[in-house]
């Protein structure tokens, strides 16, 4: 049986190590959030180390004119070249 994978927000994952710092019992917290304590120590660090954007995502867009410009953008390609192949398709010269 395939299980989904669980995604977490910035935010979550913020309060989560937050939260961690507040008791000082990783693990309580880890339960408690109904987490892997490894999980929630990769957090800490990843949170600890860079300042700049720790948690930068999975490539989903939060964008949402981001995301129709490139669902947009694509259709476009796409038909692009179904064009380029009935141009060449019908300008075939008969021998």
């Amino acid at each position: 049986m395939k299980t989904e994978r669980r995604t977490f927000s910035a935010e979550f994952k913020r309060e989560a190590v937050r939260l961690v710092q507040e008791r000082g019992n990783l693990s309580a917290v880890a339960r408690d959030l109904g987490l892997h304590p490894s999980l929630l120590q990769q957090w800490k660090q990843v949170l600890g180390s860079s300042s700049a954007n720790p948690f930068p995502g999975q490539g989903n867009p939060s964008d949402p004119e981001l995301a129709r410009l490139k669902r947009e953008l694509a259709r476009l390609q796409e038909e692009n070249e179904i064009l380029k192949k009935a141009v060449g398709i019908f300008t075939t010269r008969p021998r």
